[in-house]
């Protein structure tokens, strides 16, 4: 959905994103996802955890396992995040999340960060929030500081979501959009597509979607194509479990 998913808390990559959106909905999730990029042989494997029903307080944890090519040669990676979140009342959530990276090859590095957030509930569908990512300095741009601001509408069977992306640690902001749409077909099979933008360099992405769900999970499949240099052709394939 063009990353635009901060805003809906609807699975575990809540960790990442806006901490504050592990509350919004009372249940356990276990997901689990492997992507591979066809053009620059990147893959990524990652699993994540998150329990909102057994008490007032959320949880989340999660783990990537990184394979790289950077332009020094191909590296390895371990990203891990452990996230928490409070309702304030029925319509007002704060979290925040700790990461820990470690990076190897020639350009390796170890480094921790955290991410603070907080989400509205304006209407019965309608969420809004604003997060603030990577606070503790680093120095890899991997973990570059910046803020967030998204919106979320979803009910019943359609979801709509957009989030924008600011970074002042530059020489001049940078600023990233993205936006995305979810239609679910017959009640058991989601479609979604997006579209994102760094408004910096011109470069865009667009993602499209599909699945299957059933009451206690489901399975994912989406491709992204980068419009960029880059030229990124990523294929991603999730698996979910969800409980009340």
């Amino acid at each position: 959905m063009g990353g635009a998913y901060r805003a809906l808390g609807l699975g575990t990559e809540a960790v990442l994103g806006n901490p504050a959106a592990l509350a919004l909905w009372r249940t356990y999730r276990i997901e689990g996802t492997g992507a591979y990029d066809t053009h620059t042989k990147d893959g990524v494997g990652s699993v994540g955890v998150t329990d909102a029903a057994s008490g007032p307080l959320a949880a989340g944890f999660d783990y990537h396992y990184l394979s790289l090519r950077p332009e020094t040669g191909r590296a390895t990676g371990h990203f891990t995040a452990l996230g928490l979140a409070l309702p304030l009342s029925e319509n007002f959530f704060i979290g925040a999340s700790g990461r820990y990276v470690t990076l190897g090859g020639i350009d390796g590095f170890n480094a921790v960060s955290v991410d603070t957030g907080l989400l509205v509930r304006l209407a019965g569908s309608v969420l809004a929030g604003v997060s603030a990512h990577n606070l503790v300095g680093s120095n890899t741009n991997l973990l570059g500081r910046y803020y967030s601001a998204h919106v979320g509408y979803a009910a019943g069977v359609f979801t709509l979501a957009t989030d924008a992306r600011a970074d002042f640690t530059g020489d001049r902001t940078r600023y990233n959009w993205g936006a995305g749409a979810e239609y679910i077909v017959a009640q058991a099979i989601p479609l979604r597509a997006g579209y994102s933008l760094d408004t910096a360099t011109r470069d865009s992405q667009v993602s499209v979607g599909a699945g299957f769900l059933t009451e206690g999970g489901g399975i994912d499949l989406a491709y992204r194509h980068d419009f960029s240099d880059r030229a990124s052709r990523l294929l991603a394939l999730t698996f979910k479990i969800q409980l009340q």
